[in-house]
């Protein structure tokens, strides 16, 4: 209930509310890999290094019996996705080192049953490792030597380009023919006749020439060895050139090692993830008929025939799929009422059971060769992540790291009290509300609204630095899954579904009423709303139909459709969520553009906006940013340059911090911290 966090309201002795600069004290652990013995557990440790504005990873090595980690690769080089080979001699890993051309393979390797040891590289792998269960092979995905070595330029100019220049030499543009020519965080893209698919190559484990195993103009994904070592499941798309596709194709594959034979296994639909069961006889794949459509974990035997559907009757979106050593189960996560779980289901058909259980977010299980042992990392609201260790059962869990133990003794981390509500249309909603620092019965201190991406994604018990610093400001910071969230069934992700603003609206202000009821102690009169990218286009609408915000934040938004379509990398999400493109449904997209209801914003309006955001692009901010000025309404522009859509979560860490305190001081001139607010008007 959100009054028991009344009773919590004082804040611990010695200890400070979260700032935006305490950004840079937080470690990252990611990607573990345990050992196949399951006495240890790989994994990369991300820290920021401040004065460079850049992020550090290194590999460490923790004993599952709880005994110190340790560092495993130089802290003078970036390294990270550990890979075990099957007896556990060796670790494969990611990093680019000193002295290492762009063409170089970055791929490297410790022997693990030796102390200490020098980095080394295999000749011939040229990618990241899959070993053969046997040991004996290794596969991995390569685009090629003539890819690696082509000219820095290759590609800007299409090959089937009409229009000639003068001098070729002298030409520093792009000429394009094809749509997807940009994507963010990966810039202006070649053309791509000019770019050599991501194909599947194995090379034996001492070394030697790879043997290209897949010919052709397409590209492999998911490669997952059978028990035998005999055969490779893959996943290949056969639409992958088709620029103008509606939907995508990828197939399941299997091909003989020995032979170079290759057959696909699945037809119509999205099929990915292939995993050999135990004995060799089944593959578990994830399923669905398609973009929007339900996803699923099947299983068929591995020579192809018929699909089994074993979670057709459980409501959620399963992960990659892992079987368990009996080969009785297939386990994978999933996304459940705001947190991440990993669940098993059996594999002759039945219920699905949760296998883990808490109010948190856990990620990357990876188990022992026997099953016995599970890592994994996880986070709640008042813990970054750190990683664990269970039996494979969930049981005996153990906490192996305590990276950011010295940052969370000496800050007031508030927690999260999660409550459920009534909708319209009958749906019930899961919220999350944060009570402010130093909270007192009897005041009413302001309150945040925060609006997530997606809008199929989901807010929950995680940690989420820029909630913290507010609520530490003396806000209440209250953040909800409304309908579009995922991990709460397929009928309500897609509920918006044409109707972006209309319900998903009412879900919103709807709990900002429920919470002011409940607590009785949120002052109406200074209320802030903020999201980013489907949150910020949210943003954006909500200040066109109310008045009831003080102050507003909006975050790599959308504002007009139209412009969005022309200029964005991701056309494929309005097609599908709005039923065709613009010329086919400009009524639609008029519709729902919030620029139609910009003539009603009042509430002040700090912009933020990455000027390399190809996913948002920037001249929808642009675009607000001029018919606020234009209407006198107090606004603020923040261009971000050096950055991508991702700026909040994954940016450079100066101009991330940045951000977060502009937010900060935004908010705090037009609400004030837990005191007396500020006069109107005042600067």
């Amino acid at each position: 209930m959100i009054l028991s966090l009344i009773a919590l309201a004082g804040s611990l002795q010695g200890q400070q509310p979260v700032t935006a600069v305490d950004y840079y004290r937080l470690t990252t652990i990611a990607s573990p890999a345990m050992a196949p013995s399951g006495r240890h557990v790989a994994f990369t440790v991300t820290t920021v290094v401040e004065d460079k504005d850049r992020r550090h990873s290194e590999i460490w090595i923790a004993p599952a019996d709880g005994a110190p980690p340790w560092r495993l690769t130089s802290p003078g080089t970036e390294a990270g996705n550990p890979v075990w080979s099957p007896d556990g001699s060796m670790l494969g890993f990611t990093s680019r080192r000193d002295g290492t051309g762009p063409d170089s393979s970055t791929t490297w390797f410790l022997r693990m049953r030796e102390a200490g040891g020098e980095a080394f590289q295999i000749t011939g792998v040229n990618g990241s490792p899959v070993w053969s269960p046997d040991g004996r092979t290794i596969a991995f995905l390569w685009r090629g030597q003539d890819s690696a070595r082509g000219e820095r330029r290759r590609g800007w100019v299409a090959a089937n380009a009409i229009t000639r220049g003068p001098d070729p030499r002298r030409f520093d543009g792009r000429v394009i023919t094809y749509v997807r020519f940009k994507a963010d965080e990966r810039g202006y893209l070649p053309d791509p006749a000019s770019v050599s698919p991501n194909r599947l190559y194995v090379v034996p484990s001492e070394g030697g020439t790879p043997r290209l195993l897949m010919p052709g103009s397409l590209s492999q994904t998911a490669v997952a060895w059978s028990p035998d070592s005999r055969s490779i499941a893959f996943v290949q798309d056969s639409t992958e050139h088709d620029e103008l596709r509606e939907d995508m194709n990828p197939d399941i594959w299997v091909l003989d090692v020995a032979a170079g034979a290759a057959r696909r296994l699945t037809g119509a639909g999205y099929q990915q993830n292939p995993a050999f069961s135990r004995d060799g006889r089944s593959i578990a794949f994830n399923c669905s008929r398609g973009r929007g459509e339900p996803e699923d974990v099947c299983v068929m035997d591995a020579n192809g025939g018929n699909v089994r559907n074993l979670t057709e009757r459980w409501d959620f979106d399963p992960g990659a799929p892992q079987w368990s050593p009996d080969g009785r189960h297939v386990l994978f996560q999933a996304e459940h009422h705001g947190t991440i779980q990993l669940f098993r289901v059996p594999a002759a058909g039945g219920a699905v059971q949760q296998v883990t259980r808490g109010l948190r977010q856990m990620n990357g299980f990876s188990f022992s060769s026997d099953g016995s042992r599970m890592a994994y990392t996880s986070t709640d609201v008042t813990h970054p992540v750190e990683l664990y260790v269970a039996a494979g059962d969930g049981a005996a869990e153990r906490r192996l790291t305590s990276f950011n133990d010295s940052y969370v003794a000496s800050r007031h981390l508030i927690p999260a009290d999660t409550f459920w509500y009534n909708s319209v249309g009958g749906l019930r909603i899961e919220g999350f509300l944060m009570r402010p620092h130093g909270y007192q019965e009897g005041r009413r201190y302001p309150l945040v609204l925060y609006i997530h991406g997606g809008p199929h994604t989901q807010y929950g018990h995680v940690y989420f630095h820029e909630f913290q610093m507010l609520a530490g400001q003396g806000y209440w910071v209250l953040f909800t899954n409304p309908r579009g969230s995922s991990g709460y069934g397929h009928e309500f992700t897609y509920a918006t579904r044409g109707r972006w603003g209309m319900e998903d609206y009412q879900d919103l202000m709807l709990a900002v009423d429920e919470v002011v009821r409940r607590t009785g102690a949120v002052d109406t009169t200074r209320l802030a709303v903020a999201g980013g990218s489907y949150g910020g286009f949210m943003t954006n609408w909500i200040v066109g139909h109310t008045s009831r915000f003080r102050v507003a934040q909006t975050d790599r938004s959308i504002i007009n459709w139209f412009s969005w379509y022309g200029s964005s990398d991701a056309q494929g999400l309005t097609e599908y969520e709005f039923f065709g493109p613009p010329w086919e449904r400009d009524s639609l997209y008029y519709a729902l553009s919030p620029m139609r209801f910009v003539r009603n914003i009042r509430t002040p309006l700090l912009i933020v906006h990455s000027e390399e955001d190809f996913r948002t692009p920037i001249t929808d901010a642009e675009q607000l940013f001029v018919a606020l000025r234009k209407r006198r309404v107090p606004t603020e522009f923040i261009r971000y340059p050096r950055s991508f859509h991702g700026l909040s979560r994954t940016g450079p860490p100066w101009l991330l911090v940045d951000r977060l305190e502009r937010i900060r001081t935004w908010f705090a001139h037009w609400m004030g911290p837990a005191g007396d607010p500020p006069a109107v008007g005042s600067n």
